[in-house]
């Protein structure tokens, strides 16, 4: 993706040098940061800065820097006009003044699919089709003339998400059946990357059992599934969306467990993407909806604390192109927890809830079934 270098290494509080210049400088120029005496140190003034500007971004609060954070801060400091726009496969711009055109494009009726960011063929097929109602050269560029046509045509009125119609629209096909259906599940981390590693469990071995028993439930059901990686593998993010976004799949689910350096906190937290940022918002109406029914069943079917549904902008969430999830069952780090996912009963449980969800998703709701009471003969008859 254009405009992205990331860091050699990650920043926090205590570090200096000229990358951290870098980062106070653009956390200044987006009013979060005032000047200090040292313009190259990073602070606890560039730590509250940098972990307001995460909160906005809904990216992990932690004031550390790394790769996901300092793309953000690269995109943010892009506005629109500051440079030619224009879908190239495989090379996308992706920034805030990619943002800003899909707003406008979509405040004035045209469908850029989700303002995400990112200059992709539904971006440029609405520019074009902007441009071709203005009588400019349909060149899917945008040059000071479409620039012009923008400015002199925004309206103040917006018609609401297109994009989310196009979800609903896409769920419902076929009469709302589960059968034909393909869903791409994630088991997080892989091969020697194993992520998460407390009380003799890693979180990638959690993570691909529990996805090998959905993918065994949800079979018998007619659904295809596609895993994003074997127990030998570790794809990146982006990859992980290709695969999902090239073969058309309709939901994407994303397997974790957490963790974190107290032993205290425990539960089952389930993400959607959604992003509220620089008077824009935007979310997956049925990520939502798929999310807050996984949590619901896992909170109803096992004794996990139940630590809600958020809308979160991780990458992986922002490039899928259908509606995708990660659900973060439990912490390896609490010792009731990791007993529990230790358990081959335990993650039979979790299969069936993120199963029951799915089935329950496509259910009209005059057909839908109470929290809970989903069972596989259910499911098959």
């Amino acid at each position: 993706m254009r405009g992205y270098h990331p860091p050699m290494q990650v920043y926090r509080r205590g570090d200096q040098g000229p990358a951290v210049a870098e980062i106070r400088d653009r956390l200044g120029r987006m009013g979060l940061l005032g000047g200090a005496e040292r313009e190259d140190v990073y602070d606890e003034s560039t730590d509250t800065a940098v972990r307001a500007f995460q909160q906005s971004r809904g990216l992990r609060v932690d004031g550390v820097v790394g790769p996901d954070t300092y793309q953000r801060l690269d995109e943010a400091h892009w506005r629109l006009g500051d440079r030619l726009l224009s879908f190239t496969a495989g090379h996308l711009y992706v920034g805030d003044d990619v943002a800003a055109l899909q707003q406008r494009l979509l405040d004035m009726g045209f469908d850029p699919g989700r303002c995400d960011g990112i200059f992709g063929r539904e971006t440029e097929t609405a520019l074009r089709e902007f441009q071709r109602n203005v009588g400019l050269q349909a060149d899917g560029t945008v040059g000071p003339k479409t620039l012009k046509a923008l400015d002199r045509l925004r309206r103040t009125v917006t018609g609401g998400s297109l994009s989310e119609r196009r979800e609903e629209e896409r769920l419902y096909r076929g009469g709302g059946a589960l059968s034909g259906r393909v869903v791409v599940l994630d088991p997080g981390h892989g091969g020697d990357e194993l992520g998460a590693v407390a009380w003799e469990l890693s979180e990638s071995e959690v993570a691909y059992d529990i996805a090998t028993r959905i993918e065994g439930r949800l079979g018998p059901l007619g659904v295809a599934t596609l895993m994003t990686r074997g127990p030998d593998a570790c794809p990146d993010d982006e990859a992980r969306a290709r695969l999902a976004n090239e073969t058309g799949a309709d939901l994407f689910v994303s397997l974790h467990v957490d963790a974190v350096t107290s032993p205290a906190p425990s539960g089952v937290a389930t993400y959607f993407y959604g992003v509220s940022a620089d008077g824009r918002s935007v979310r997956s109406a049925v990520g939502e909806r798929l999310a807050d029914l996984v949590q619901r069943e896992l909170v109803a079917r096992t004794d996990l604390v139940d630590c809600r549904t958020h809308p979160k902008g991780w990458q992986l969430l922002r490039l899928t192109r259908m509606p995708a999830i990660r659900v973060d069952v439990g912490y390896l780090t609490n010792e009731g927890d990791a007993s529990r996912l230790r358990s081959p009963e335990f993650r039979d449980t979790v299969a069936e809830a993120v199963v029951a969800a799915v089935q329950r998703l496509h259910l009209p709701e005059e057909r839908d079934i109470p929290t809970g009471q989903f069972r596989m003969p259910a499911l098959t008859g």
